[in-house]
C-alpha cells in the first residue's frame, strides 16, 4: 500500500476513534454502533467497518484510544514533576482538570465504561480493568515513592474522590464539585512534602 494511503487510513482511523471515545463516554461502548459513527463522521458504514474487523475490535480500539488520550491529558503533563509527592499532586490535579474541562462530552470515559462492563466477562471488560489497574498502580507507585504508609489506600481514595466528583457533576452540572475534589485531594495529600 502506498505511504499516502497508509497515512490517510491512519488519519481516518484516528478520527473515528476520537469521535468514538467521546460518544462512548456519554452513551457507553455497547450502544455505540458503526452506523452512528458513520453518520457522525459523514462516512459510509462500510468505510468505518473497514478499519475494524468486528464490533469487539472496535470496542477494544476505543479503550486503547481512551487510554492514550488519558495518558496525554493526565500522565504526560505530570512527568515534569519529580516522582513522589509532587508527581502525585500533579497527576491528581491534571485528572480533575481534565474532567472539569469536559474533555469527553460524557465525562470520564473510565467511569462510564467500568460501570457498563463491571459484570460482563470478556476481552473488553479485561481491557477496561487493565487500564484502570495501570492508573491505580501508577498512583500507588507515586504514593510509595512519596513515603506514604498505605499507598494502595491513598491511590484508591484519590481515584474514588475524582470518580465521585465526576458522577456528581454528570448528574447535577455543578462545577463546584471539582473545586471540592481539589480541596479534598489536597487534604489527603497534606502530609506529603510540598
Amino acid at each position: 500500500m502506498p505511504p499516502a494511503t497508509v497515512t490517510r487510513g491512519a488519519a481516518t482511523r484516528a478520527s473515528i476513534l476520537h469521535r468514538a471515545v467521546d460518544l462512548a463516554s456519554a452513551e457507553g461502548l455497547d450502544g455505540l454502533t458503526i452506523g452512528r459513527l458513520a453518520s457522525d463522521l459523514g462516512m459510509s458504514k462500510s468505510g468505518v467497518f473497514a478499519h475494524f474487523g468486528s464490533k469487539q475490535d472496535l470496542q477494544l480500539a476505543i479503550v486503547e484510544a481512551a487510554a492514550r488520550r488519558f495518558r496525554e491529558a493526565v500522565i504526560d503533563p505530570a512527568r515534569e514533576a519529580p516522582d513522589g509527592a509532587l508527581r502525585l499532586r500533579a497527576m491528581t490535579a491534571a485528572y480533575i482538570a481534565d474532567l472539569d474541562s469536559n474533555g469527553n462530552s460524557g465525562g470520564c470515559f473510565w467511569a462510564a465504561t467500568s460501570a457498563e462492563y463491571d459484570d460482563r466477562p470478556g476481552p473488553v471488560r479485561d481491557a477496561i480493568a487493565a487500564a484502570l489497574d495501570a492508573w491505580l498502580g501508577e498512583l500507588e507507585r507515586q504514593a510509595r515513592v512519596a513515603g506514604v504508609a498505605d499507598p494502595e489506600r491513598l491511590a484508591f481514595e484519590l481515584y474514588a474522590l475524582v470518580m465521585g466528583a465526576n458522577a456528581r457533576f454528570r448528574l447535577s452540572g455543578d462545577r463546584r464539585v471539582f473545586a471540592y475534589a481539589r480541596d479534598s485531594a489536597e487534604a489527603l495529600l497534606a502530609e506529603l512534602p510540598k
